[in-house]
C-alpha cells in the first residue's frame, strides 16, 4: 500500500503496533508494518536487553519505540520511592479487599524486594521517560510515538535532528491541533473503544474530525480496530493508517499469561470498562472486581498520576501470582470481543490485509458504472 504513513516511516502496509513485547514488535516490522515497544513499565537495564534483542532479530526492519511524557502528574521526589512511601488509605484498602477474598498475601521473605521491582518499574514521568529515551536513542529506532501530550520542545527538536520521525496519541481535536503546531510528523487519533489511556470520543465521530483539523499531516486510526473492514473505514475516513494495541495480546508472541488470554477469549465488548483505577487516567482495561473496587461506597479517591499506579502494583502482583481470574485485568479495547482464539501476529497482518481487499472489492460493486 502507498500511503503517508508507508511514505514517511519507509513500511509496506500501513499497520503500526504498540506493544510491550519484544517479539511482537520484531514479528510485525518483518511482516511489513512497524512496531512500537512501550517504554513505560520498563526498567532501564531490562530496557537494554529487550532493544538489544530486537536489534539482533528484527532484521534490519523499522521499528520504534512508545514513550509515555504525560504533561499533568505529580513530580516524585529525589529519593526512590518504597511500599512504605505510598498513601496507605489506597494501600490498606485494597490490601484488605484481597484478604476477605481469600487471595495470599506475598511471599514475607520476598515481600519488599517484590514490591520495590513492581515500583521501580513504574516509569511515568517526563523525567523518568526521558532517561529511557536516552538508551533508545543508541539504536536504530526510526521513531518515537508520545502516549501522553506533546514531549517538550527540547526533545521534539532533538529527534528531528537525528531524522527520527515524532508521532503523538490524542483524544481531542484541540490536542491534535497543538500537536500538529508543535511539529509532530504524524497523529494518532484514539477513539474511546481503545485499550489503555483513551478518551471519551468514539472512533467514527473523532478520526474525520481529526483528520480535517490537522490535515495535510498523516493521521492514524486507533481505538476499535481489529480487522481489515476496521481498516476500510479508517482509510475511508481520511486516515493514512491504523495504529493497534489489544489485538497483539492475544497472539502467540504477547507477553500475556494463559490465564489472562483465556479471561479475552471469554470476555465481550461490554466486559471492559474505562476507569482511573490503574493509572489516575482514563484507562480502558477488562472490567475485574478489582477495577471494580473503586466504585464501590466507601472507597478511597484516585491518586494522581503515577502514584496511583505505584498503588496498583501490590494487589496486581497478588492476583497474578495466585491467578484469581475473578480480579485479573489488564488494559485492553473493546475489541477483546472478537477475540477468540490464539493466532500469530503474521496471521493477524495477513488476515487484515485479505479483509481489507475483499471490503474495498464489495465497496466497489456498489458504485454504479453506467
Amino acid at each position: 500500500m502507498k500511503t503517508k504513513i508507508c511514505e514517511l516511516l519507509g513500511i509496506e502496509v500501513p499497520i503500526l503496533a504498540f506493544s510491550h513485547c519484544r517479539d511482537v514488535i520484531v514479528e510485525v516490522s518483518k511482516a511489513g508494518g512497524m512496531g512500537f515497544l512501550g517504554l513505560a513499565r520498563m526498567p532501564a537495564d531490562q530496557l537494554k536487553v529487550e532493544l538489544q534483542w530486537i536489534d539482533d532479530h528484527i532484521g534490519g526492519k523499522p521499528y520504534g519505540v512508545d514513550v509515555l511524557m504525560p504533561q499533568n502528574y505529580q513530580k516524585l521526589p529525589d529519593v526512590k520511592i518504597g511500599p512504605e512511601d505510598l498513601p496507605q488509605e489506597q494501600v490498606q484498602y485494597l490490601r484488605k479487599l484481597l484478604d476477605n477474598a481469600g487471595i495470599p498475601r506475598l511471599p514475607e521473605d520476598d515481600d519488599q524486594a517484590m514490591l520495590r521491582d513492581g515500583l521501580s518499574r513504574v516509569t511515568q514521568t517526563r523525567e523518568e521517560e526521558i532517561a529511557l529515551l536516552e538508551i533508545a536513542l543508541k539504536h536504530p529506532i526510526k521513531a518515537v510515538v508520545n502516549g501522553l501530550g506533546i514531549p517538550p520542545k527540547e526533545v521534539i527538536d532533538r529527534l528531528h535532528s537525528r531524522g527520527i520521525k515524532i508521532g503523538s496519541l490524542t483524544g481531542k481535536v484541540e490536542h491534535a491541533i497543538k500537536q500538529k503546531n508543535a511539529g509532530i510528523d504524524f497523529i494518532v487519533a484514539v477513539g474511546t473503544e481503545a485499550g489503555g489511556h483513551t478518551g471519551s470520543i468514539t472512533s467514527m465521530v473523532l478520526w474525520p474530525q481529526i483528520v480535517d483539523a490537522v490535515a495535510p499531516t498523516p493521521v492514524l486510526a486507533a481505538g476499535g480496530i481489529g480487522g481489515g473492514r476496521q481498516l476500510a473505514a479508517a482509510m475511508a475516513l481520511g486516515a493514512d493508517g491504523i495504529w493497534c494495541g489489544s489485538i497483539w495480546l492475544g497472539t502467540r508472541e504477547s507477553e500475556l499469561e494463559p490465564e489472562m488470554k483465556e479471561l479475552f477469549w471469554k470476555a465481550s465488548s461490554e466486559g471492559t470498562i474505562r476507569t482511573l483505577a490503574r493509572s489516575g487516567k482514563p484507562v480502558r482495561m477488562l472490567r475485574s472486581k478489582l477495577t471494580e473496587a473503586w466504585e464501590q461506597p466507601g472507597a478511597p479517591a484516585y491518586l494522581p498520576m503515577p502514584y496511583q499506579s505505584m498503588v496498583w502494583c501490590e494487589p496486581d502482583l497478588r492476583v497474578r501470582r495466585a491467578k484469581h481470574k475473578d480480579f485479573m485485568s489488564y488494559p485492553v479495547g473493546q475489541i477483546v470481543g472478537s477475540m477468540n482464539e490464539e493466532t500469530t501476529c503474521r496471521q493477524v497482518i495477513y488476515n487484515m490485509m485479505t479483509e481489507f481487499v475483499e471490503a474495498m472489492e464489495r465497496v466497489n460493486r456498489l458504485i454504479a458504472t453506467d
